[in-house]
């Protein structure tokens, strides 16, 4: 029967090479980000994660594929972003609120992690990654058609799928705005996409998010005697 310490060894072998492998591919965003995926090389990789190019390729054959391990890890997150961005929208909520919120998310997850841009939109993306990020493309139109459908119940199917992909494609020409700026530019860059979706959109759908919050507040208001009555009622009883 194997002692402690010789089950122990391979927990710690596979920990110490996830730990590798997680050095080698925040190098390889570091790279893919700075001078793209067509420029970059295994040799600088290793160089940035300050190992020998022999200790990366006991992990990765090749560039092709860290840049496929590296890219489905940031799809993963990105899953979960799009998830809380695209949360179904409070009737409650102003749409400039709800814009802002969703653009916010997006964008916050992009800053942080550039390199997702260069990988996806480069033009030497690996074909599996591509076809994934397709995917996660079209995933992202539903949820868009699918926030948009409740608030344009009069327009066709065809029609809501339109204007999510002019959503889609707004917000895309912003960020590759944003990302290319610093600063205060990029603050500003952010608030002119903010801008440009929300004057894209009212036109659209404010007016029935705004009847929703006009009749949340009537019913809200009208509810209120009520409440104050029943808890005076209760205050004012004696006890048996």
């Amino acid at each position: 029967m194997p002692t402690h310490q010789e089950q122990e060894q391979p927990r710690r072998r596979q920990a110490r090479g996830e730990r590798r492998i997680t050095q080698l591919l925040e190098a390889a965003a570091s790279v893919f980000a700075s001078t793209g995926y067509a420029s970059a090389s295994t040799n600088a990789i290793a160089r940035e994660a300050g190992v020998s190019p022999g200790t990366l390729y006991q992990f990765f054959p090749n560039k092709e594929a860290i840049a496929i391990e590296l890219g489905q890890r940031l799809m993963a997150d990105m899953r979960t972003a799009y998830g809380e961005a695209l949360a179904p929208i409070d009737p409650a909520t102003p749409l400039e609120q709800a814009v802002a919120a969703a653009v916010d998310r997006f964008i916050d997850f992009n800053c942080h992690n550039p390199v997702f841009f260069t990988l996806m939109h480069g033009p030497d993306v690996p074909g599996r990654m591509a076809e994934e990020h397709d995917a996660l493309h079209n995933t992202l139109i539903t949820r868009v058609e699918d926030l948009l459908s409740p608030l344009l119940p009069d327009r066709p199917a065809a029609a809501v799928t339109r204007i999510a992909h002019v959503c889609m494609a707004l917000y895309m020409a912003g960020l590759e705005l944003v990302l290319a700026s610093e600063g205060d530019d990029r603050e500003a860059y952010v608030q002119e996409l903010k801008d440009v979706l929300f004057r894209y959109l009212d036109p659209l759908v404010g007016d029935r998010l705004r009847d929703a919050q006009a009749a949340s507040a009537s019913t809200a208001a009208a509810a209120a005697p009520t409440a104050v009555a029943s808890t005076s009622n209760a205050t004012s009883t004696p006890a048996p």
